[in-house]
């Protein structure tokens, strides 16, 4: 199995390229060409290796989410020519990405059981637990750093008042964020899941607010499964999870949390093929179809054929 890492095309009419921390996009006019390649972050950090058909399993995932949610909002997706490529219409992003959670998890309740009990202007309440579910989902922005730069939690009220977003434009983004998260844990319902929380990036072409990027894939979310979930809840085990905390757990586990001098374990042989295998188990619940591997053998001239085929 062969893992690609980076790419160097060169299309015709290409003005412009941004190597992202997994995705490589490529300008072409009003057109981008977003390759998703098999490198992985963690902490904001691109770790050494990369994870075989991950880039496959991400693009899939998240165009079939993009066409099951464009009736609540418009998104960039144009087409998919290559199982690692969206081709999509340019969008002048927002400087922040919209957190929304359903449950308290993650780095949510690492700051929480740290006494926090205001995370981005939103107030939290005593008395919660490891994984229990808010009465209602809750949105917490941050900023959308710069490659290797962190994000940074940000409240709607410093969103506004910095003039990241208007005041109108959040309103609306405050809207899509949360239909598409019930709309994204309905379809989680009907595959045995729980959506836990997630993220999405929006932008504005030619006036109107369009969806960016992937949505609802392992990168970007975290999912539960609903069997088992309050019977682990309540006897404050550990829940059966599929996302990416688990890299991130391994990682801190091995001392590394991205912080300055900090060095990234060792990724083994047996370590990469695992986190494939996690991202093929999610692709293949989340989709209720069998995930079917493309030819690795040539991956950087496949995907310019089927590109250039296309443009």
């Amino acid at each position: 199995m062969k893992a690609l890492t980076s790419t160097n095309f060169n299309f015709k009419g290409q003005t412009d390229v941004y190597h992202g921390k997994v995705r490589d996009v490529y300008s072409i006019g009003d057109t981008l060409v977003m390759v998703a390649t098999d490198r992985i972050s963690a902490f904001d950090v691109v770790l050494p290796k990369g994870i075989p058909y991950k880039g496959q399993m991400l693009n899939q995932i998240a165009a079939k989410f993009l066409d099951a949610t464009a009736d609540i909002v418009p998104n960039w997706k144009l087409a998919t020519p290559d199982p690692m490529v969206t081709v999509g219409r340019r969008c002048q992003g927002f400087p922040v990405e919209m957190i929304v959670r359903g449950y308290l998890c993650g780095s949510a309740w690492r700051a929480y059981k740290n006494g926090v009990r205001e995370i981005c202007g939103v107030q939290i309440p005593d008395g919660m637990r490891e994984n229990q579910a808010f009465e209602t989902p809750i949105i917490t922005p941050t900023t959308k750093a710069e490659l290797g730069q962190h994000d940074e939690d940000i409240s709607k009220e410093e969103i506004i008042a910095q003039g990241l977003v208007s005041a109108e434009d959040y309103a609306l983004l405050e809207q899509y964020t949360l239909a598409l998260f019930k709309r994204g844990s309905e379809i989680a319902a009907k595959r045995g899941l729980i959506l836990v929380d997630t993220k999405y990036e929006f932008g504005k072409c030619d006036g109107q607010i369009y969806l960016m990027d992937e949505i609802h894939t392992p990168d970007s979310s975290r999912y539960f499964y609903a069997d088992g979930y309050e019977e682990r809840f309540e006897k404050g085990e550990a829940q059966k999870q599929l996302s990416k905390e688990f890299v991130r757990e391994w990682l801190m586990e091995n001392g590394f949390q991205g912080k300055e001098g900090q060095q990234v374990p060792e990724m083994t042989d047996e370590i990469v093929a695992g986190i494939t295998n996690r991202y093929m188990e999610l692709y293949e619940n989340i989709t209720g179809e069998k995930f079917e591997k493309t030819d690795t053998s040539n991956l950087l001239e496949r995907i310019e054929k089927n590109i250039e085929a296309y443009l």
